[in-house]
């Protein structure tokens, strides 16, 4: 069965990538969401531009700069070394994914739209206490209380291991994509290999035992 329209989170990285084309093949009409928030892999904006041009997804950007403003973690300050020797890493930007997944609802609202798709995961994860299963149930439901309108949000990867979310990659012919995807927190290209997202998504496609199309684009 298709639904109708949803509205995708989409920040160009591996994982909102894969959910793009997880939309893809549940929606008979799929739009992207693409936040501005200051982030030091700025370059990650290109890459979801790029990816929504390939996938033929019409893409609303939204610039924000309000995290910049608080501050507080290294995916906005740049002067703050990324560092992941914590129950929480210090590239948590606290309350982004509860800011965006409201503006998101809003813009849908907008669009008439009342599905979300976000590419949070708890299995194979950063340690951010915002991608957990339970806080998207609870926001899911304050926003639709919110806009007196049922909005149901999907997470398509968040039981699956980095692996698995690879292997559903392929099988949704998502791997041409990824080839200009972006995760590299540093905002490398090719990316820096040693930072924590970096880290996170070669575990994944090694364990999947795929080559990374991103990586085979500078071999």
């Amino acid at each position: 069965m298709l639904y109708d329209k949803a509205l995708v989170v989409f920040s160009g990285g591996q994982d909102s990538t894969t959910c793009l084309f997880w939309a893809k093949k549940h929606f008979k009409n799929v739009e992207a969401l693409t936040i501005d928030y200051g982030q030091r892999h700025k370059i990650e904006l290109k890459a979801a531009q790029k990816i929504c041009e390939l996938s033929s997804t019409r893409q609303h950007f939204l610039k924000m700069d309000t995290f910049g403003q608080i501050g507080g973690n290294s995916l906005l300050d740049t002067d703050m070394e990324i560092k992941d020797d914590s129950e929480i890493p210090n590239t948590f930007v606290p309350g982004r994914n509860l800011i965006f997944m409201t503006y998101a609802a809003s813009l849908a609202y907008t669009l008439k739209i009342s599905h979300l798709v976000t590419g949070v995961c708890q299995t194979d994860y950063s340690g951010y206490p915002d991608c957990r299963r339970n806080t998207l149930n609870a926001l899911e439901q304050s926003i639709s209380l919110g806009l007196e309108k049922t909005v149901h949000i999907h997470t398509p990867l968040m039981d699956l291991t980095k692996a698995e979310s690879v292997h559903m990659a392929q099988e949704l012919g998502a791997m041409e994509a990824l080839q200009y995807s972006h995760t590299c927190y540093e905002g490398k290209v090719p990316p820096c290999g040693k930072c924590p997202a970096c880290v996170l998504r070669q575990k994944g496609f090694a364990e999947a035992k795929v080559s990374d199309p991103l990586l085979q684009r500078f071999v």
